[in-house]
């Protein structure tokens, strides 16, 4: 189980790498206004969303899910400090999948908000992370 916590623990460094990176690319990206620079940030965007965020999102949803698993579901069941760690991922899944559908409406040339509001949505990430590890770290309750 302690190489699955590894795998998993690695995934996720890959993929929260990517989840900060790529809303900074939408941040530059919005405030481009030349077409060799927007076409650039098009390809970035795409081969970081399909190359690396993605393959590390399956790998450590698969590793988070073997883990918990592994831990006997029913041993945590009231554990309060994993039903809400579960609870922030499932927002960092939706927080990835939104990424995923602005990538798609950067590639039609289609936004619409400011590079103001992609400052403020790269912050959500950390903010989750944040909890997560204080989640997992502490076990408050």
């Amino acid at each position: 189980m302690l190489w699955i916590k590894a795998f998993h623990i690695l995934t996720v460094i890959t993929w929260f790498a990517a989840m900060f990176y790529l809303p900074r690319l939408f941040v530059y990206h919005a405030m481009a206004d030349d077409e060799i620079s927007i076409e650039r940030f098009k390809v970035m965007e795409r081969k970081l969303y399909k190359g690396i965020m993605m393959p590390s999102f399956i790998v450590t949803t698969l590793m988070g899910w073997w883990m918990l698993q592994g831990y006997a579901w029913e041993a945590y069941s009231n554990q309060y400090w994993l039903q809400l760690k579960l609870v922030l991922v499932a927002i960092l899944i939706a927080y990835h999948f939104y990424c995923g559908y602005l990538v798609r409406v950067f590639a039609k040339d289609k936004n619409t908000r400011s590079h103001t509001f992609y400052r403020w949505f790269n912050e959500i990430p950390v903010v989750l992370l944040i909890g997560i590890i204080i989640l997992v770290v502490v076990k408050p309750f």
